[in-house]
C-alpha cells in the first residue's frame, strides 16, 4: 500500500512541477491539470490514511501523513486562487513545493528503511 502510494504522489509532483513552472513564468496554468494534481494528492493521502489505520504506531507514517495533509491545505489556498482566475504568489507555490518534497522524502525514507 505505501508502494502505491509513492507512485501516486510521484505522478503527482509531475503535475505539480509543470503547474508551479507555469506561475513561475507568471502564466496561468491549464485548470485541468490543477484538478488532476489535487485529485492524486487527495487519494494519496487517503492510500496513506488507510494505511496508517492498519499499522502499529508508525511515527514516520504519521509524520508523512501529517506534512502531505499541511501540504494539502496550502493547496487548496492555491486552488482558490485558479478559482478567481489569478496567477497565485510565487512564494506559496515554493513553500507548498516544499512541503510536498518533504512528504514525499519521508515516505521514501520509509519504504528504504523498511
Amino acid at each position: 500500500m505505501i508502494i502505491i502510494a509513492v507512485v501516486v504522489f510521484a505522478t503527482t509532483a509531475f503535475g505539480g512541477i509543470v503547474l508551479a513552472s507555469h506561475v513561475l513564468r507568471d502564466v496561468y496554468a491549464p485548470w485541468m491539470l490543477s484538478l488532476g494534481h489535487a485529485l492524486l494528492g487527495a487519494t494519496g493521502i487517503s492510500i496513506l490514511g488507510t494505511a496508517l489505520s492498519r499499522v502499529p504506531s508508525n511515527n514516520t507514517l504519521m509524520l508523512s501523513v501529517v506534512l502531505f495533509g499541511m501540504t494539502a491545505m496550502g493547496g487548496l489556498t492555491l486552488a482558490s486562487f485558479h478559482l478567481r482566475k489569478k496567477i497565485p504568489p510565487k512564494g506559496a507555490v515554493l513553500t507548498h513545493a516544499t512541503g510536498a518534497i518533504s512528504g514525499f522524502l519521508v515516505l521514501i525514507s520509509l519504504v528504504l528503511l523498511r
